[in-house]
């Protein structure tokens, strides 16, 4: 039964072919949060290697591969990136401005269609690697994980829903990640889900071959099974505590997109983030204590905080004595660069203490392309064409991350919304801190399947890293994410409330952390090693 789907997939050509293709790329994307359905890809993996086996065309000077099969790869990621960011579209609905809805289509097709780029040149170095054994699976693993990696980096790079990420779908088997981070999961899944094309090959071809790469496979998959049961275990059996002097309150003040940035709002803002913020605490949770820090979400405040002695007064009225208020907000400062209009802006957090003094900030160091910044914006200028691009961005980078140490409370870092994505990006180089802060508003997006996905993310840094996170979000998901990636606590979508909990403590430096290129590079290297041998025994 197996082999005859398999051969008529194989053989399918023109447009059924494609799509075929684009299904199996689009449910791939049930893999991922908030489905979580991580066993369909069993499926659709298995189907892009025989699709690939397929994908050859007679040209006059023989059969070409190379360039069917990039094309093969192009329509499994347009399915992939189509079904998995189509919620990227919310976003023109959110402030309410109706000349942009008629670009929503565009938008949603045009990125789907760019990141799909990705997922072509995948396969294109996969078919380099290509044999017709059971070696081709790991030919995959190299093309996709090496394409998954320039995803990640290029053009300042866009992780978001990494096939590694549905290795993740359980707490034991996230755990892999504090060894080879998310690249490293997303090299191992790939040859591990796509292993049941083994299953279509001939059954006496090469028959000693097979068995050695389904054993590989297994190996993979019961070692990252074995490793999340032992670092589980391992907490459990130490009885690890929270910090006992870390006392979080997360703030969730669901504002809604579309009001957010209207001037006449922003009182209202303020007011209800110092209602929620000073509400009474639950007897039964923390008992009558108060808090070491309170975080509020990214731009909580929408308006230049400096300049708003009143509101710093405010806070300093709600602070009890010995809290830091951690909240975002934009920054200004003055430009030398008269293209800036004399004044440069930065997305930031500010912590202040009870007195109203800001104790210390931190600026946004990676900006999401044309969202908060234009890509080449100087040279538009230059060109003349910078009035055409006037209403995007408009952030500057900050210079770097930063340790933020304030007497008698734990360190920490930031990360505003898009820097969560990033692995191995998330630590300042002055120190290593307790926790990660990690403020968001995913109010762009609504109650779509995106914030689901950016805190799944989110908790595979805590997990890379051996640090819990403390997440604010405007509209939710907010959360309480120890340093084994599990959620002590958190806030529903859509819902406005405090979230009230103690802060988890860090865990030493992991694998990753110690020797992040070095996994990664191991495993590029043998999956290699594997699909050359096995081409060489063709």
């Amino acid at each position: 039964m197996f082999e005859t789907c398999a051969h008529r997939l194989l053989l399918l050509w023109g447009w059924p072919r494609r799509l075929a293709t684009f299904a199996a790329g689009a449910l791939s994307a049930l893999a991922l949060a908030p489905i979580n359905a991580a066993p369909i890809l069993f499926l659709t993996l298995p189907a892009l290697v025989l699709l690939i086996d397929g994908a050859v065309v007679a040209g006059p000077n023989g059969v070409r591969r190379l360039r069917p099969a990039a094309i093969t790869g192009w329509w499994f990621g347009f399915g992939y990136f189509s079904a998995g960011l189509h919620w990227v579209g919310v976003a023109f609905f959110a402030e309410g401005r109706s000349e942009l809805v008629p670009l929503m289509p565009v938008a949603i097709v045009g990125l789907a269609a760019g990141l799909a780029l990705f997922t072509a040149f995948g396969t294109f170095l996969a078919r380099l690697l290509w044999s017709d054994g059971p070696t081709r699976i790991f030919a995959l693993a190299v093309g996709l994980g090496v394409s998954e990696w320039l995803r990640g980096h290029v053009l300042t790079g866009f992780p978001w829903n990494l096939l590694g990420q549905a290795v993740a779908f359980t707490d034991i088997t996230a755990q892999g990640a504090s060894v080879v981070g998310i690249y490293g999961l997303t090299f191992a899944g790939i040859a591990v889900f796509a292993a049941p094309a083994l299953l279509a090959d001939e059954r006496g071809h090469q028959r000693w071959l097979r068995r050695l790469s389904v054993l590989f496979v297994l190996s993979l998959a019961i070692a990252d099974v074995g490793w999340g049961i032992y670092r589980l275990h391992a907490t459990e059996a130490t009885n690890e505590t929270a910090v006992s002097s870390g006392r979080i309150r997360i703030v969730q003040p669901n504002i809604d997109q579309a009001a957010k940035w209207s001037p006449e709002k922003k009182q209202e803002a303020l007011d209800k983030l110092v209602t929620l913020s000073d509400r009474k605490t639950d007897p039964q949770t923390l008992g009558a204590i108060s808090f070491s820090e309170i975080v509020w979400p990214e731009t909580a405040l929408p308006f230049f905080l400096t300049e708003e002695p009143e509101a710093l007064a405010r806070i300093a009225d709600l602070l009890p004595p010995g809290t830091i208020l951690l909240t975002g907000a934009p920054r200004v400062e003055p430009a030398d660069d008269p293209g800036d209009g004399g004044r440069r802006y930065y997305n930031s957090l500010f912590a202040i203490d009870d007195t109203g003094a800001i104790r210390a900030a931190y600026d946004k160091v990676h900006l999401v392309p044309f969202g908060e910044y234009m890509p080449f914006g100087s040279l538009l200028r230059r060109l003349g064409i910078g009035e055409l691009f006037r209403g995007i961005g408009g952030f500057s980078p900050g210079p770097r991350r930063n340790l933020i140490t304030l007497a008698g409370h734990p360190s920490f870092s930031v990360l505003i919304c898009y820097e969560a994505i990033f692995s191995g990006e998330v630590l300042p180089e002055n120190g290593r801190p307790d926790y990660l802060v990690n403020i968001t508003n995913d109010g762009w997006f609504g109650r779509s399947i995106g914030p689901y996905q950016h805190l799944d993310a989110t908790r595979m840094r805590a997990i890379e890293e051996g640090l819990p996170v403390i997440r604010a979000a405007n509209t939710g998901i907010s959360a309480i994410i120890d340093a084994y990636g599990r959620t002590v606590a958190s806030l529903p979508l859509g819902e406005e409330g405090v979230l009230d909990g103690l802060l988890p403590s860090e865990r030493p430096k992991t694998f990753f952390q110690r020797g992040e290129p070095i996994f990664l590079l191991a495993f590029n290297t043998f999956f290699i090693l594997l699909a050359l041998f096995g081409k060489r025994k063709r």
